[in-house]
């Protein structure tokens, strides 16, 4: 009986410390250091009530907080958009999915030598990313602004053979994203991402245009916080996540980014 009484107690004492394991203690996240740890840093309030610490491993590039992720270094990360954690997987053979989208990064439309939208005329100049993905979410906006109009189901692969209808005629210029800021003095306007808008000393509450919280683009390309396939259910990264999406997480990206940085879920 004794023997039996011991057993149950390790048992019982193993079974404690799994549970407490999440409920409560460190979650390491791995981060870009802008928005990404800023955010984390400010999620890591609403977490200390509830028990958690976070701690914060920053990285400059888009590979290695996934390898850290997969190897259990890191609890959960967050830098990256579906599509690319999706690609990532299929190519390293990882098994990582999405907690859920926390923000996203809006395009915009910039004034160049035209200083609205109203002002452009027959044969304006737009400057546009050259890449497949972002001119994809160039042309939706200005799809979405009326400029021009896409062939059916076009999406976020369209690219300027995709135009449909271009009532003014506008001359559209493929350029790499990180130049278009640049651009601005030699085109009507440019379509820019709300990241290289900001390095570029813009104002995205200065936009002519910007993409909108329910378009495709905001959805798709939403910032996300990424873990490990079966940890779905931990209540550490539940918290981590509630802590991401809440009205005062919204609050603090809508006041530090002024625009560049929108929060994907309303709370």
């Amino acid at each position: 009986m004794k023997k039996l009484l011991l057993a149950c107690a390790a048992l019982l004492g193993s079974v404690s410390l799994a549970v407490s394991a999440h409920a409560g203690g460190t979650i390491v996240v791995g981060a870009s250091p802008t928005p990404h740890a800023e955010i984390l840093a400010e999620a890591a309030k609403l977490l200390k009530p509830q028990g958690y610490t976070l701690k914060i491993v920053e990285y400059s590039d888009y590979v290695q907080p996934n390898v850290a992720l997969d190897s259990k270094e890191l609890d959960a990360n967050y830098f990256q958009h579906k599509p690319y954690l999706d690609d990532f997987n299929a190519q390293k053979g990882t098994k990582l999915v999405s907690l859920g989208p926390v923000h996203y990064e809006p395009f915009g439309i910039y004034a160049g030598k035209a200083k609205s939208l109203k002002d452009l005329k027959k044969g304006s100049l737009v400057a546009v990313p050259n890449d497949a993905t972002n001119e994809g979410r160039a042309l939706l906006l200005m799809e979405a602004t009326g400029l021009i109009k896409l062939k059916e189901n076009a999406g976020l692969a369209a690219t300027v053979r995709d135009i449909a209808e271009n009532p003014l005629g506008l001359k559209i210029e493929e350029i790499e994203a990180a130049q278009l800021v640049r651009s601005l003095p030699d085109v009507d306007v440019a379509i820019i991402n709300g990241n290289y808008a900001i390095l570029g000393g813009l104002k995205v509450a200065d936009a002519l245009a910007v993409e909108s919280a329910d378009s495709l683009a905001a959805s798709t390309y939403a910032n996300i916080l990424a873990i490990r396939a079966g940890d779905e259910k931990r209540p550490d990264l539940q918290a981590l996540y509630s802590a991401l999406v809440s009205s005062e997480a919204a609050a603090f990206m809508k006041q530090k980014y002024a625009g560049a940085v929108l929060p994907s879920v309303a709370k």
